[in-house]
């Protein structure tokens, strides 16, 4: 009879039931970001098998260590950013959901759930996430490279060139995704140790500036973080006047310093999103929408930091090679070598390509949070509705605070990737001698290319449009008495 009391009071669910919540808002989103980057990573793993493979049936250049240790150490870095962005991006969504998840989770500390069961099951959520997209991206980017490896042996014409598709390597980035998106999840789900039972009363909840600042512990380590790097990344580029090397420095640092930026996004992003507001005029929209940005820098900050990222990396690499081939055509009197000119332009190109999957996992993320912010705040929107704003008026709001924080975020990224990039080439280029130009150790001054940045304002000019799509009409669906009911 006990076991039978007991089992009455605990009913098992069914698998979709347990399931159930992968409909919410955000989760969908982030399954294609895991998907995202576990294919990225597959895929890159495939290309540098096949680059090796093809290698290693050259008579000529087979044996070369130095070429192949090249190609793996791009791989790498390029999975190591891409996973980077994704963690970012999922922690932010996760963080989100949660703010939306107050009622609810305080809720349940009311009838005795514990905060740390509640965040245990966000996490269990996070590798269930995390392990699906992985999954979905592995089987997508074994099929892409499979294609692209006949195709490739076809169009090249490569005989004697022995490359199998499908080799248990490719299972690294599908557990990295994994375990990343958990982790992620877990860091995402730290405001439910905050979490009190009162606040099942209320209903999302973002922390204001006076919480945000007195969050001294956070605050200090972005600093030190930032701190530490800056400094490696001015050790780099000095040494990068006796040797090349001094690029791996400054890679650490300005993983560290960016790491810090990051970290500390909400002591930098307001400032900036309070100079940007001011572009929009005094009308009571645009009024609305910078006073939205600015009330809670916590889920600005979010929506803000994952654009920074995507706009500072492909700003980054397209001033680095930039800079390259500005010294190039410094050291043959002015005029770039054809020939060079085309093989940089290349390299740039799928440079570019890689690394724009990146940007794509930050631009979703973008769009996400957007989503998740507009869904959250129905009460605010149906009062505003209530007390005269028109349907249009909200839509205008949405669409200025979108672009709001894409503008603030690229204009951030533009000046951190300038930055990024000339420390790069310089790390590189300063104890290179390349006559005419120079004999000894100098300093290059940044080459910022202008395709790359035309690009960079009309894919986010686009992003703006494409993130409040969505939030503009979720803003107006719901009538106002039923949205002040919730």
């Amino acid at each position: 009879m006990t076991a039978v009391a007991a089992d009455t009071r605990r009913p098992r669910l069914s698998a979709p039931a347990r399931l159930s919540w992968l409909h919410d808002r955000g989760m969908g989103a982030s399954v294609l970001v895991a998907g995202l980057s576990s294919a990225f990573g597959v895929v890159l793993l495939a290309a540098t098998g096949f680059i090796g493979a093809v290698l290693r049936a050259d008579p000529y250049i087979g044996q070369s260590e130095t070429l192949a240790f090249v190609v793996g150490f791009l791989s790498v870095i390029l999975i190591g950013v891409a996973v980077y962005v994704a963690a970012i991006v999922t922690a932010n969504t996760f963080a989100t959901v949660v703010a939306g998840r107050t009622r609810r989770i305080a809720l349940l500390r009311l009838i005795g759930a514990s905060a740390r069961s509640q965040r245990a099951e966000i996490a269990r959520q996070g590798l269930v996430v995390g392990a699906l997209g992985a999954a979905a991206g592995m089987v997508a980017g074994v099929a892409l490279s499979a294609a692209g490896a006949s195709v490739g042996l076809g169009l090249l014409g490569l005989r004697g060139v022995e490359y199998a598709p499908v080799q248990p390597a490719l299972l690294a980035p599908v557990v990295i995704v994994a375990l990343t998106t958990w982790a992620a999840a877990w860091a995402g789900s730290r405001r439910v140790l905050a979490v009190t039972p009162l606040q099942a009363l209320g209903g999302s909840v973002e922390q204001t500036h006076e919480t945000l600042r007195a969050r001294t512990g956070r605050n200090l380590a972005a600093v030190v973080l930032f701190a530490i790097g800056a400094a490696l990344l001015a050790l780099g580029i000095l040494a990068g006047l006796v040797t090349p090397l001094g690029v791996a420095v400054s890679f650490v640092g300005g993983l560290l310093s960016f790491t810090g930026l990051v970290l500390g996004s909400t002591l930098v992003m307001p400032p900036a999103l309070r100079v940007v507001g001011r572009l929009f005029g005094r009308s009571a929209p645009a009024r609305l929408a910078a006073e939205n940005a600015l009330r809670y820098p916590e889920r600005s900050s979010r929506m803000s930091i994952g654009v920074v990222i995507g706009v500072t990396l492909v700003m980054m690499f397209a001033t680095a090679l930039e800079t390259v081939k500005a010294v190039a055509a410094a050291s043959a009197g002015g005029e770039l070598d054809p020939q060079f000119g085309a093989v940089i332009d290349s390299f740039s190109a799928i440079m570019m390509a890689l690394v724009a999957v990146s940007a794509v996992i930050a631009a979703v993320g973008l769009v996400n949070l957007l989503t998740l912010g507009v869904v959250q705040r129905r009460r605010e929107l149906g009062l505003l509705r209530a007390l005269g704003v028109s349907n249009a008026q909200v839509r205008r709001m949405v669409l200025i605070e979108a672009a709001h924080v894409t503008i603030t975020a690229l204009a951030v990224g533009l000046v951190l990737g300038i930055a990024y990039g000339w420390a790069g080439a310089q790390s590189v280029l300063g104890s290179v001698r390349v006559p005419p130009a120079w004999e000894s150790p100098t300093f290059v001054l940044p080459a910022v290319p202008l395709v790359p940045l035309l690009v960079v304002v009309g894919a986010t000019a686009a992003l703006t449009l494409v993130a409040a799509v969505v939030p503009t009409r979720l803003a107006t669906r719901v009538a106002p008495v039923a949205a002040l009911a919730e």
